[in-house]
């Protein structure tokens, strides 16, 4: 085994060197980026695919419990997260059981889409065993690249965070086309087979480096002060969840979390029914995918906070954009607005990531991101639970108008983020 040395910056974070990515896996890390993609890839259908599948439930469910479906798999997705991330920094959770066996469930979740009858069975098989299922692959995934690509996070969760999103578009225009209330069972248990394999396959493969690995050809104390420069610097310290909770900037961080995910999901719910066309939700999900991808390019160079800001401000316009043209019938504009959308809102997770390894420092940073992601729950019930009784209640015009305010809202949050530790007068990303 190569020999390896521990060392410590002025921040408190450990970097175990010494050892080549090639040393550890005999080949380039590249090769554990690619199968959490392709996992990934598979995992999100059941969030970004949901959409195309509620026209057929509706056809003997009412709209506002078929859509709690959603809601509820939010939670349980969301809510596996931290624990799953929590397991995984005490060793005790492996990413290719995690994988694994998240993979098994997410096909148990679509498959119970073709099957079920009374909602009760499609709550149980899809929402609690898929959303468990979908929160298993995403920890696993996730925290594998974070480990692999410590010096370019932001870059390499936006690679395989997309494919959570934009994974779907092939499920959703071929759902377009050919699904049917007929032909339910058989399509869904097409894709539920593919999912199957996909994940299983590609998640086997993965492996964790050792803990606080760091790349032998990227030497740490120059990155250190290379990145005490940008915009997007450093921890102060290092924050355990407990720390983090009671900082300051979490607070306002998970709120803005929350209220993104509800107009995220509000979207990806209720636009093709909205529309009448899968179109529209294929493009939101494309762009969410593809705006994961860039976004970490663009928060290096205008910070993190920054670039978090200006995409929900953008995906809060969007809605007030899809409202006008649904209602108009203005086919172009509607496209226009579910990419704008998609790129908006979508976009924040990627960031997060970055973000609050910036904000609370990368020791726990897997778990920070846990309990902030958690806050996917709540967007989950406001943004997908809620807005169907909006919906159903009051139309589609006073759901787009809330769904517009209260990404304002999550926008403006933003603004008030300070890293903990930093003040105003002081450099902040």
């Amino acid at each position: 085994m190569p020999e390896s040395q521990e060392m410590r910056d002025v921040y408190g974070r450990r970097y175990r060197v010494g050892e080549s990515d090639r040393e550890l896996l005999g080949r380039s890390r590249n090769w554990m980026l690619w199968p959490a993609w392709a996992a990934m890839l598979a995992a999100g259908v059941q969030q970004y695919g949901f959409g195309a599948v509620v026209p057929v439930l509706v056809d003997t469910h009412p709209l506002a419990d078929v859509v709690w479906a959603l809601a509820l798999w939010t939670v349980c997705q969301a809510a596996t997260v931290f624990p799953a991330m929590w397991l995984r920094d005490r060793g005790r959770l492996d990413p290719a059981p995690a994988a694994v066996a998240g993979g098994v469930l997410c096909a148990i979740g679509l498959a119970t889409l073709g099957h079920a009858g009374p909602l009760w069975t499609v709550y149980l098989g899809y929402s609690l065993l898929g959303g468990v299922g979908a929160g298993l692959v995403y920890a696993a995934c996730v925290g594998t690249v974070v480990r692999w690509f410590p010096e370019r996070v932001a870059a390499k969760v936006g690679v395989v965070s997309g494919a959570f999103a934009y994974g779907c578009v092939p499920f959703v225009i071929a759902a377009g086309l050919v699904l049917h209330t007929d032909n339910r069972m058989l399509f869904l248990d097409t894709a539920a087979a593919v999912v199957l394999v996909v994940i299983v396959v590609a998640g086997a493969t993965l492996k964790d480096p050792p803990k606080h690995w760091w790349p032998a050809d990227v030497e740490p104390q120059k990155w250190a002060l290379d990145k005490a420069r940008r915009r997007n610097q450093s921890a102060v310290r290092q924050f355990l969840p407990v720390e983090a909770l009671r900082s300051g900037a979490a607070g306002p961080m998970f709120v803005a979390v929350a209220l993104a995910a509800a107009v995220l999901l509000f979207d990806l719910a209720f636009l093709a029914t909205f529309s009448g066309t899968h179109l529209a939700l294929g493009a939101l999900a494309a762009c969410t995918g593809l705006g994961r991808v860039l976004v970490g390019r663009v928060s290096d160079r205008l910070g993190r906070r920054r670039t978090w800001y200006l995409s929900l401000l953008t995906g809060s316009a969007a809605q007030f954009l899809l409202l006008w043209a649904g209602t108009h019938d203005r086919p172009v504009a509607l496209l226009l607005g579910a990419c704008l959308a998609g790129l908006g809102t979508g976009c924040g997770y990627t960031l997060l990531v970055a973000l609050v390894r910036e904000y609370f420092g990368e020791e726990s940073g897997l778990q920070n991101f846990g309990v902030l992601y958690s806050a996917k729950a709540f967007g989950g019930v406001l943004g997908v639970g809620v807005a169907g009784a909006v919906v159903t209640t009051h139309g589609y015009p006073v759901a787009f108008i809330a769904a517009g305010l209260v990404g304002l809202v999550g926008a403006l949050l933003t603004r008030a983020l300070t890293q903990p530790g930093r003040t105003r007068l002081l450099p902040t990303p």
